[in-house]
């Protein structure tokens, strides 16, 4: 038996087959990954998440973007699709097409059983690289707990957990403030 052979990509190939695709792929260093789809929990959690962040910004010049808005981190080159991200002020994006969003202040990522190593360690060190982001959510599916990384002045990374339904956390990059209640808002947990 051989081995296939790994073909590396360029990124204008990616783009174009991403434009062609029904699959949503991550791209880094010339690789393409396929993006699992997602439970129902998923789905709830990022639409809670997304009703609740935009309801606030409704009368501010801020943005949140679903999953359907690729992400690239110029500093690695990585591309990928963050469940959810947002922005106040003005976007900027790799391109005149406006599908890969540059400066995102917020990044959003609804953990699954079978991504959450990578979104914890190297994806956070990826996104680390991105010079306008200063708040980074990881919401488990799986039961009642949220992390909530913030940049400080000083460049350090803080961590707060959250798992009471009654807390109450800032996003203060964008402005808003998340209720877990209001996150997990009709999902069904597992025992």
């Amino acid at each position: 038996m051989t081995a296939l052979e790994k073909r590396l990509y360029s990124e204008d190939e990616y783009l174009e087959l991403e434009r062609e695709s029904d699959t949503r792929h991550e791209y880094f260093q010339g690789e393409l990954f396929a993006m699992a789809g997602g439970s129902e929990a998923h789905a709830l959690i990022s639409h809670n998440v997304d009703v609740r962040l935009g309801v606030q910004i409704l009368e501010r010049s801020c943005r949140v973007y679903g999953s359907d808005m690729r992400v690239k981190v110029e500093a690695t080159g990585l591309h990928t699709y963050p469940d959810l991200s947002a922005l106040c002020g003005p976007s900027e994006f790799a391109s005149a097409s406006r599908t890969t969003l540059l400066n995102p202040s917020l990044i959003v990522e609804v953990l699954s059983k079978s991504t959450q190593g990578y979104d914890k360690s190297e994806k956070f060190k990826q996104y680390r690289k991105i010079p306008s982001l200063r708040d980074y959510l990881m919401i488990s599916q799986h039961g009642v707990y949220v992390e909530h990384y913030s940049k400080q002045p000083d460049g350090y990374w803080r961590l707060e957990s959250y798992e009471a339904l009654e807390d109450t956390f800032t996003l203060e990059s964008i402005g808003c403030v998340l209720t877990l209640e209001g996150v997990y808002w009709k999902v069904d947990l597992e025992p």
